[in-house]
C-alpha cells in the first residue's frame, strides 16, 4: 500500500527547495491551502478557530467568504504560476462555500490537483461527483463513535453522524481516483472509543485514518497534561485498531507528532514559501497555524493579485521567526526540520550517502 501520510513529499520538488534561503530568488508556491469561507454547519468543540484563548483565528470574521471573482481570479493565478495543488480547509466549512463547484471544476481542467478537509456533511450530489473523478483527497473530521456523543461534539442533531458514514461509503461507491480519509481528533472523552470508531469506519472502504490529539491549548506542556491520564489507552487502542484493520486501511498514528510540536529551534520557516495560507479576508499567512494572526500574516491581496504580492519581496518571507512567533502547535514542523537540515549539509558531503 503506497504511503499517503509522509513529511518527504518535499523532495520531489528540488527546485523549490534550492529557492528556499534568503538569497536565492522566489518560487511559486507548491501548494496553497485556500480557506473560501469561515461560516460552518457545525459547532465543534475542538475548533481552534472558535476558542477565544487560542492564537488562531485571532482576528476572524466568522461571515467572511472569498467572492466569486476574486476566487477565480486567484485560480487564475495558480495556474499562470504553475502551482501544483491546492486544499480547501477551514476556517469554515469548505462545502457550504457557494462557489466551490466552479472552483474545482476550473482547478480540473487546468490539470491542478486539489483537495478538501471538510465535516462530510454536504459530501453529496455534484460536488462529491467532481471530487470523486477529479480530487486526489477528501479528509472528513470526526470524533463522536454513535449519533449521540457526535451530536454533543459538534451541536448537531443525532442522525447527523449516520448521514455523514452514509456520505462517506456513497462517496467510495462513486469509483474514481480520489483517497477518503478521515481524522480522529481525540481528547479524554472519546479516547477510550477510537477502537470502536475505526472498526466503524473501516469497512466503509476508507483509505486511510488519522488519529490526532485534539490542540487545548497555545502551551506544549498544558498538552502533553490534558493528554497525560488517557495517554497510554489512546495509544492502546490505536495499536489494536493497527492490528485488526491496518492491513486493508492505512492507519496513521499522529497522537506522539503534534504533541511535540510546540518549541521551534530554528529562526526561520522553509515551508511557508512552499505551502501558504489564502484567506477568506483575502489575506495570505504563513500557514495553517497561523491563519487570522497578525503575526503570521505574509501580506494582503485585498487590493492586488496573488501572483504579484508573492513574487514582489523574499525578505516578507522570512520575517517570521519561529523561535518567536511560533510557539505553539505546528504542522510543518517535521518538514521544516527536514528541510533545514538539508539546507544546512556541507555540500561537500553530500556525495557520502
Amino acid at each position: 500500500m503506497p504511503i499517503l501520510n509522509t513529511s518527504l513529499k518535499i523532495f520531489n520538488y528540488p527546485d523549490k527547495i534550492r529557492s528556499l534561503p534568503a538569497s536565492e530568488a522566489v518560487l511559486p508556491p507548491v501548494h496553497v491551502r485556500i480557506k473560501p469561507t469561515n461560516v460552518c454547519n457545525h459547532d465543534c468543540w475542538f475548533c481552534a478557530y472558535r476558542q477565544d484563548d487560542f492564537q488562531l483565528g485571532e482576528t476572524m470574521v466568522e461571515r467572511d467568504q472569498i467572492p466569486l471573482d476574486r476566487m477565480m481570479e486567484i485560480v487564475d493565478d495558480l495556474i499562470d504560476m504553475g502551482v501544483q495543488a491546492a486544499t480547501f480547509s477551514g476556517g469554515g466549512e469548505p462545502f457550504v462555500y457557494p462557489h466551490l463547484l466552479k472552483t474545482v471544476r476550473r482547478l480540473a481542467e487546468h490539470g491542478i490537483a486539489f483537495a478538501s478537509l471538510t465535516n462530510g456533511s454536504r459530501l453529496s450530489g455534484a460536488l462529491a461527483e467532481v471530487f470523486a473523478e477529479h480530487g486526489t483527497w477528501v479528509r472528513v473530521s470526526l470524533d463522536g463513535w454513535d449519533g449521540p456523543s457526535y451530536a454533543r461534539f459538534r451541536s448537531v442533531k443525532e442522525t447527523e453522524f449516520a448521514k455523514v458514514l452514509a456520505n462517506m461509503e456513497a462517496f467510495k461507491k462513486l469509483g474514481g481516483r480520489c483517497v477518503l480519509s478521515t481524522v480522529i481528533v481525540v481528547g479524554h472523552d472519546n479516547g477510550p472509543h477510537v477502537h470502536e470508531l475505526v472498526s466503524r469506519l473501516a469497512p466503509l472502504g476508507l483509505d486511510s485514518i488519522k488519529i490526532s490529539p485534539v490542540i487545548v491549548s497555545n502551551d506544549g506542556a498544558e498538552n502533553q497534561a490534558y493528554h497525560a491520564r488517557h495517554y497510554e489507552l489512546v495509544k492502546d487502542q490505536v495499536a489494536r485498531a493497527i492490528a485488526d484493520f491496518g492491513r486493508t486501511t492505512e492507519i496513521s498514528d499522529a497522537f506522539d507528532n503534534q504533541l511535540h510540536t510546540f518549541a521551534k529551534p530554528y529562526g526561520w520557516c522553509p515551508m511557508l514559501q512552499v505551502r501558504p495560507v489564502i484567506a477568506a479576508d483575502l489575506n495570505v499567512y504563513s500557514c495553517q497555524d497561523k491563519a487570522y494572526n497578525p503575526d503570521g500574516l505574509l501580506f494582503s491581496i485585498k487590493e492586488r493579485r496573488f501572483k504579484d504580492a508573492w513574487l514582489d519581496n523574499k525578505a516578507q518571507f522570512l520575517r517570521i521567526d519561529p523561535t518567536r512567533h511560533c510557539n505553539h502547535h505546528c504542522v510543518a514542523h517535521g518538514s521544516n526540520k527536514l528541510l533545514l537540515e538539508y539546507l544546512d549539509a556541507d555540500p561537500g558531503h553530500l556525495p557520502f550517502v
